[in-house]
């Protein structure tokens, strides 16, 4: 038997309370590895053992007398962001050990270490339809007023009951002024199969909400369907897209060519809107999710006038292990007032992390590295066009 085990009631709660206020507050340092793109950094900014003590711990001696774990949780993974009153706020997909997840609010000061949950987890309201699942909001501050959470909702495929893994999955929405209270609207409606990865932009287009979708024949599998795609909608109370048009299609041997979808809302800059994604391709050992960049036209944000090839941000090291393997994903990132920009991203659908950049490296970055030629003879003429400036600097 474990010390641990051997302790007190009292004692037990004492070093459980050491322990996790120690994670708390670790301080988080950038990684050595920079390529002057992005700044990783060492820790995961938020896991499983962040999540307060209180929610998974019946504290009272007289019906936990072994102080045993009541509730508990398997990852905490793609977030949605947000600055709100001068703290980088993160809205956490809570996954349960029962694998149902859930929404929770983590704040910090300085948006790369100490981020604390507050007191209670989003008490998210139910449509007529209820949920079986949630999860992956993306956070719009528009320009309405409302802070608005667009998020997958699943649901069991009626159609095919026979089969326990069928799914169906939408685009719930809810809106909220303070991440407290949370009005829930009726779900997107679309003329797609299943809608996943959808974003509200921050603007209004031609006086309607904008959204960019992600239109699915399947749940897993995308089939016929598949891309980044773009509409607009009269209202977000009963929001409903009647034409859809594809800004970013899947392709061919590239990191996207399975599927794609857009990962938080665009942000605006002088030069563009400029967009972080994931690209799916498929390998001998499963998926492979990557994120990569792009930008589009200030005035029509559905056309991309910057792309670079391949990802920006791929699983690296211990990135690579969780529950699914080799997976970067990303439904959330801030820019603040001096332009630098916090992009939120999970690893293998495990844990939180942070890479740090800026406005001007990640527009310079979209508008000066080689698009995909997609050809092998191609990537090797950008290489040696490369070559070639270099040798000219160096006389």
């Amino acid at each position: 038997m474990t010390n641990l085990m051997k302790q007190t009631f009292q004692d037990k709660v004492k070093q459980l309370v050491k322990n996790n206020e120690e994670l708390l507050s670790l301080t988080n340092q950038p990684s050595d590895k920079y390529n002057g793109i992005f700044q990783r950094w060492n820790n995961p900014i938020i896991t499983r053992d962040h999540i307060p003590l209180n929610w998974r711990y019946d504290f009272n001696e007289s019906t936990n007398p072994m102080l045993l774990e009541r509730i508990g949780v398997n990852a905490t993974l793609n977030s949605g962001a947000i600055i709100f009153n001068g703290k980088y706020i993160v809205v956490v997909r809570v996954e349960g050990n029962d694998r149902k997840s859930f929404f929770a609010v983590a704040e910090s000061d300085n948006g790369v270490d100490n981020f604390r949950f507050w007191s209670n987890p989003i008490t998210l309201p139910e449509t007529e339809n209820p949920d079986t699942n949630v999860y992956d909001m993306r956070l719009t501050a528009h320009e309405d007023g409302y802070i608005y959470g667009l998020f997958c909702t699943e649901r069991k495929d009626k159609t095919l009951m026979e089969n326990t893994s069928a799914a169906e999955a939408q685009c719930g929405i809810a809106r909220t002024k303070d991440l407290v209270n949370w009005e829930r609207l009726p779900d997107l409606i679309t003329y797609s199969g299943q809608q996943r990865n959808v974003v509200l932009h921050s603007e209004f287009v031609d006086g309607k909400y904008a959204l960019f979708t992600r239109p699915q024949d399947g749940f897993i599998s995308v089939g016929g369907g598949g891309g980044i795609g773009w509409g607009l909608s009269d209202t977000m109370e009963n929001a409903e897209i009647k034409d859809e048009v594809i800004v970013d299609s899947k392709t061919y041997h590239t990191i996207n060519e399975v599927k794609n979808g857009q990962g938080p809302a665009p942000l605006k800059t002088a030069d563009g809107w400029l967009h972080l994604a994931h690209g799916v391709r498929n390998t001998a050992a499963g998926l492979r999710y990557v994120l990569y960049a792009f930008m589009t036209d200030l005035n029509s944000p559905w056309k991309i006038i910057h792309k670079p090839a391949g990802h920006l941000i791929a699983p690296e090291g211990s990135e690579r292990l969780g529950d699914v393997s080799n997976v970067v994903f990303s439904n959330g990132w801030v820019v603040n007032d001096e332009g630098d920009v916090n992009i939120y991203y999970a690893s293998s659908d495990t844990r939180m992390h942070v890479a740090t950049s800026s406005i001007a490296q990640l527009v310079d970055y979209c508008k000066n590295t080689p698009e995909d030629g997609l050809r092998s003879a191609a990537s090797v003429q950008a290489i040696n066009k490369l070559i070639e400036n270099n040798t000219n600097y160096f006389k």
